[in-house]
């Protein structure tokens, strides 16, 4: 397997078969500011704060989490750029990533009650996990964090008969949950992930992450980008401590893969629970909006 196949079958699938009729929100004019700033040699903070401040809610969503005790600093935003200013840049957009994909892409089902809070969790363990390691930008973790899942409610809203598959999904003690889902759809929300963030013109290596992140035969694929295989072990361990924070019967693919990810990352069952006590405090205010 190649990063360019793995292109070639995104696009492949935006175009035919099950998922030629599902919409995909745009990405918001507001995220794509924010990212071409961001992605300038020198991005300037005011910048930042300006794009931020269009949008009411949003600007109050980043005051507020820059105040919460989350990050616990010892003076207060009162103001958008004091809230840059003392979360930085880099984690201001992954904030406000955050918001703006949970403000285009609503998830309206019972089963999907939790899917925000789940998903910011995922998305800060994630970034924890690349500040303990080498060679992964955190940022780029946080990123892939929040659109691991991000096809689930775009496949509830588009594909006849997913609510039920969903709960099967849920349920199910002897498939994995892309393994359900692709059997009754022919395909996951892996791919529909993959293309929101194609989309959304996420860095590249978010969308073959998100695309991978449930197939880890790819740990052992040299063809496979180091950062991408890294990522994908990186996103079970995430769901593991989302689990045991939630209280969630422990799944699938963590009994069969969990033991292969830890091995790839070097990490122990004592770092595991040293982690999980450093991301209580995250954990019991994900959303922050």
């Amino acid at each position: 397997m190649r990063v360019a196949d793995i292109d070639r079958e995104i696009e492949t699938a935006k175009a035919a078969g099950t998922l030629r009729d599902i919409v995909i929100q745009p990405c918001p004019a507001l995220l794509t500011d924010l990212r071409v700033e961001f992605n300038r040699e020198d991005p300037e903070p005011a910048t930042i704060a300006k794009i931020a401040s269009r949008d009411v809610a949003m600007a109050a969503a980043l005051i507020r989490v820059a105040n919460s005790p989350i990050y616990a600093r010892s003076r207060s935003a009162s103001t958008v750029a004091e809230a840059v200013a003392l979360l930085g840049i880099a984690q201001t957009v992954s904030i406000l990533t955050g918001f703006l994909l949970r403000e285009t892409i609503t998830a309206k089902s019972p089963l999907l009650e939790h899917f925000w809070e789940t998903s910011t969790r995922r998305a800060y363990a994630m970034g924890y996990i690349a500040r303990q390691m080498y060679g992964i930008n955190a940022d780029i973790a946080h990123t892939c964090g929040l659109f691991c899942h991000v096809g689930l409610p775009i496949m509830l809203q588009g594909l006849p008969g997913y609510e039920a598959t969903l709960a099967q999904a849920m349920q199910d003690q002897q498939r994995t949950f892309t393994q359900v889902e692709n059997d009754a759809h022919r395909t996951d929300h892996a791919v529909v992930g993959a293309i929101v963030a194609k989309t959304w013109r996420l860095p590249p290596i978010v969308a073959i992450a998100v695309r991978l992140h449930h197939d880890f035969t790819v740990l052992r694929d040299d063809h496979i980008p180091a950062e991408v295989r890294t990522l994908v072990a990186m996103s079970l361990l995430a769901e593991h401590l989302v689990a045991l924070h939630e209280g969630q019967t422990e799944h699938v693919e963590w009994d069969q893969y969990g033991a292969a990810c830890l091995a790839h990352l070097h990490v122990s069952e004592v770092e595991i629970e040293h982690w999980l006590d450093a991301l209580q405090a995250q954990f019991e205010g994900p959303a922050g909006f």
